[in-house]
This record gives C-alpha cells, structure tokens and sequence, in this order.
C-alpha cells in the first residue's frame, strides 16, 4: 500500500485541534490537512458537556457538526476512530490503527507521512484508585463527546441515583447540571469544600452550602475505599468513615492528566504537566508543534477555553509564516454551578493573604501579595459583577 501523505497533520478533534484547523484556513493556508481522532471526529464545545442534562439535551444536539461536514468545512481528511501508535518525528511519519480493535495487524496498520505535525491530544481522566471488574460498567468520566453519550445511554428516561466523585471542576459542574435535570446527586471527595483548586475556603464552604440547600447529598472530607455492587444490584460505594452510599451510576471526576506518552515516546520534552512548548508552541522537534489542554507553556498550563482559543490564533499565524508568541491574559474561570455562580482566577504563586468580603453567599476574596498587590481572585452569588474590574487589575497568566 503506497504511503499516504499530508502537508500539515493535526492529531486530535477537540476544541484546539478543530480551532486551529479553522483559524489556519481563514488565514487562507491551502496547504493538504489531515486531522486524526479517536472518537467519532463530530465537532462541539467540551464546555456544553456539563450543561446537557439540565437542558435534556441527547447527545446529538450537543454534536456542532458532523465529521463529514466538518472534513468538507476544513477541506481535510478526517480519520475517525483512530488511534496513533507511534511518531518518527526526524522521518515525518505516523503509524496508525482503528480504535475498534487493539491488534494492530488484524486493523490493518497504515502509515501516514507528514511535512509538519500538531499534536492537540489533550488531556485525559485521571483515576486515583482500581475499578473492580463489577462496578467498572456502572462507572463513567465525562471527557468528550463519545463519553457523553455512553453517559446519557446509562442513565436512562428515569431519574437515576449518580454518585459523582470529586468536587474539582468537573464534579461540580456535573453536580449541578444533574440535579437540574432531575436526578439525585451525591458528592463525594477528600477535600473538605468543593473547587479546592480555584477557591479558598470562605467561598468554597458557600458553594457546598449551596448544593446542600438544594438537597445534594455531599460527603466531604470522606475518601472511598471500595466500589461493587450490593445484594440488590446497586452500585455500592463505602467510604472511609464506614458509610455506604448506593447509586444507580457513578462519575469520576477526579482530575485531569496531559496525554504526553505519544511525544515521550516519539522523543519529545514532556514535564508533568503536558508536553513542552515554547511561546510560538513549537516542541523539542523541528517538525512538531502543540497546544490545548496537553501543553506546558513557559510553566504555564491552562485548562481553559481562552488560553486554547488564544493558542490556535497564535499557532495559525506562526504555522503560516508569521512566527507570534503566544499570550494569556488575566482571563478568570467562570463555573458553570447556577446553584451559586462562581468565577475565580487562581493566583499563579501563594498568595500572603486573602482578603475575604461577604455578605451571605455573595463572597469576594482577593488574593493579595505583602505589599497588597492583587494576584488573584475568587468570587460568587452576586459579587461575580466583579469580575472585569479585577480581571484588568491582576497579573496576565503569560504576558
């Protein structure tokens, strides 16, 4: 079989690989595209994941774009379903074999030459403990598309008993938009208030306050120690404290970890927090560039949709001659939790102290330097008005 080739070669169909092929093609670049993804190639908005069942939304109306239109939109070759095996950066080739099988030889393995490649793989779910074999069909994360559909088949018409665990991101805004649709949610996590990450305690607490209100089971500062299924069929989960919770599903929301073994492996720089890039999201190789959730920019990594936004304009322009650093601005994270709105911009370095002010759940916490400068901010109910004055006086993400 003759090798196939492509000029530019995007691996990955999220929001960064789909916002770069876009940004490249209204630059005018004409350049042969292929772009290369594990699931179904569909284009929509990973934010909007987290607000489908509160609007009953089946997972077809959350698809933006068919692959076959999205491929005809780009002018590119869209292979879905796809795994990549392997990158020879220095000889600008890909192995590649379908996602429905993993013996390579019975999928046929192809290989597909490239010019210059952009690895958008992102991140993936990351599972701090074992699944028994019992409980592992009742269990799910929510990270694309494809999950958000096994999701939304396993729950069913009837309101379904889900056991979220973890209160980062993620879980709360799954808890949230669950419960608006109309099923019975349970909170687990370590942490003893939800957003850990992007909160000090003052607002946290308020946010956990919150989802109690609206009748949210929460077991904070509880750890689980065993998942499997009881007597009944119920999907049994006992916590540290001796407790056992029983569901109908569970979620997994405990974190996200950059896909970086492709570039190790291809003998790219890789740290613990993606693969790295410098300000033109150039990698280690010539040949090789990358961005999105995946990526270690000058230190910096941004799981958000601004910074991956911004990273595709940049990388279009660098990719089509015009070599542009990248920037962030102070861009805060708005959380999609209506029980209680939420927007905070973590500050990059420990803060001396936070200044809190509330006002009930209407909480401002400012993240100030010794000298009073602020570094970040954390903000909720009404006080989230806030947020474009702040944003303009804290420091920019990556200036």
């Amino acid at each position: 079989m003759p090798v196939q080739h492509a000029e530019l070669v995007i691996i990955g169909t999220g929001m960064a690989g789909v916002g770069l092929a876009r940004a490249l093609r209204q630059t005018g670049d004409s350049r042969t595209l292929a772009l290369i993804s594990q699931d179904s190639g569909d284009a929509y908005s990973k934010p909007l994941l987290s607000t489908g069942f509160a609007k009953r939304l089946p997972p077809d109306r959350l698809a933006q774009q068919k692959a076959a239109a999205l491929a005809d939109e780009l002018d590119a070759t869209l292979w879905t379903h796809t795994i990549v095996t392997g990158i020879d950066p220095d000889a600008g080739m890909l192995t590649l074999r379908s996602r429905d099988t993993g013996d390579e030889a019975a999928a046929g393995a192809q290989t597909l030459a490239f010019t210059t490649l952009v690895l958008a793989t992102g991140a993936e779910p990351r599972l701090p403990f074992s699944l028994p074999a019992e409980a592992a069909p009742r269990c799910f994360s929510v990270n694309d598309l494809d999950d958000y559909r096994r999701f939304y088949a396993a729950l069913g018409d009837a309101p379904a008993r889900v056991a979220i665990i973890g209160a980062g991101l993620v879980g709360c805004e799954f808890a949230n938009d669950l419960h608006a649709g109309g099923h019975r949610v349970s909170l687990v996590a370590p942490e003893s208030t939800p957003l850990p990450r992007l909160l000090p305690e003052a607002p946290g607490r308020a946010l956990g306050e919150a989802f109690h209100a609206a009748g949210m089971a929460l077991h904070l500062g509880r750890t689980p120690e065993h998942l499997g299924l009881d007597a009944d069929d119920n999907l049994a989960l006992k916590l540290d404290d001796g407790e056992t919770l029983r569901a109908d599903v569970a979620l997994l929301a405990t974190g996200l970890v950059a896909r970086t073994e492709l570039a190790e492996a291809a003998g790219l720089e890789v740290v613990a927090d993606g693969i790295v890039v410098d300000r033109t999201l150039a990698t280690s190789h010539p040949r090789v560039y990358a961005l999105g959730d995946g990526v270690c920019i000058d230190g910096v990594s941004a799981m958000y949709v601004q910074p991956l936004q911004a990273s595709a304009k940049a990388l279009a322009k660098t990719l089509s001659g015009t070599p542009t650093p990248v920037r962030f601005g102070a861009w805060p994270v708005v959380v999609k939790t209506p029980l209680l709105p939420v927007v905070a911009y973590p500050p990059l370095t420990p803060p001396a102290h936070w200044r809190i002010e509330a006002d009930g759940h209407n909480i401002s916490a400012l993240a100030e330097d010794k000298n009073g400068r602020l570094l970040g901010f954390a903000l909720t109910g009404d006080c989230v008005k806030r947020k474009v004055k702040l944003s303009r006086a804290a420091p920019a993400l990556l200036g």
